[in-house]
């Protein structure tokens, strides 16, 4: 309740600023979000989950803004206001906003799809993440980067998938700060603000073979703080920097990491040295994004197929 009520306090007072000082308007870029028309024909088994993903990123996306815009400014707004709760540890919380973009979400998707199963970061906070099964299944992260999103930092983006079969079929991921928007189908690409996405080794065939040496690699660290899972992490970037990479990165958000590979901004990513390695909600809309790109994921850890989102 306190969370809530701090959001709406939260978005009430932001309405009010923008109408004070003439406010980022995401309207602004609807020709930039237009879904590509492949993906809105009869030929598009999922065209209707693509319209309904889109354009429920677009309005969670709204709601973050505000508040990255005005980090740092006299509008900035508290701690407080921003509802945070912490969930495993002090570096794994939430803010009211996350919660209120995921019930956006799930509300809308329930509205148009009541038969569907629907997987929410906030709302499996803590617990076991449910089994994907054969059902319809959507998998959302009402914000991811909250680190990011909390502390004004750009890179943070809304992630909804869509599976059938227990597999993810469709993605959607909209980075508000940035003004860029992931869409893609299994089977019919991948695109970044309209426009055919692929990673870079799949479009230049004559460039020479990419090796970890002339390759920029990203990595996220995640929540892990005990001594053995801290060196277990720094041990690895340590092994890739001593063989030699041409760069290493890590932004926090790990949806924009694997969409970041998918158009060869970077050359690979990796997480789960430790036990930091991501949930569903943390790469099921970007794997669509990457593999339609041309990318490949792969587990790290564990027998193929002891997470069914391995598979």
């Amino acid at each position: 309740i306190a969370a809530v009520g701090a959001v709406s306090y939260y978005l009430r007072s932001k309405t009010t600023e923008k109408e004070q000082e003439g406010a980022y308007n995401m309207n602004e870029d609807n020709e930039k979000y237009k879904i590509p028309p492949s993906l809105t024909s009869s030929k598009c088994p999922y065209r209707s989950e693509v319209a309904l993903a889109v354009r429920l990123a677009l309005r969670a996306g709204s709601n973050m803004i505000h508040h990255i815009e005005n980090k740092g400014t006299d509008l900035e707004h508290s701690e407080e206001e921003l509802g945070i709760s912490t969930k495993s540890n002090e570096a794994d919380f939430a803010t009211a906003i996350d919660v209120e973009n995921e019930r956006l979400i799930m509300d809308e998707i329930k509205s148009q799809f009541p038969a569907h199963a629907i997987i929410g970061e906030e709302s499996v906070g803590t617990g076991t993440v449910p089994p994907l099964t054969h059902d319809p299944t959507w998998i959302c992260d009402p914000i991811d980067g909250t680190t990011n999103f909390a502390a004004g930092m750009p890179l943070t983006c809304v992630s909804i998938a869509f599976c059938v079969n227990g597999e993810p079929v469709l993605g959607v991921a909209f980075a508000p700060a940035t003004r860029e928007l992931y869409v893609a189908v299994k089977g019919m690409g991948a695109y970044r603000n309209g426009r055919r996405i692929r990673s870079s080794s799949s479009t230049d065939l004559t460039a020479p073979a990419k090796t970890l040496c002339n390759a920029v690699v990203c990595y996220e660290f995640g929540y892990a703080r005990s001594e053995a899972s801290v060196d277990k992490m720094v041990g690895g970037v340590k092994r890739i920097l001593n063989h030699g990479c041409r760069s290493t990165r890590s932004t926090g958000c790990g949806v924009l990491d694997i969409c970041y590979v998918a158009t060869g901004r970077f050359d690979v990513v990796y997480t789960g040295l430790a036990e930091e390695g991501w949930k569903p909600w943390d790469y099921g809309a970007a794997m669509v994004v990457a593999e339609e790109a041309g990318c490949t994921i792969r587990s790290l850890i564990g027998a193929p197929g002891s997470d069914i989102f391995d598979e």
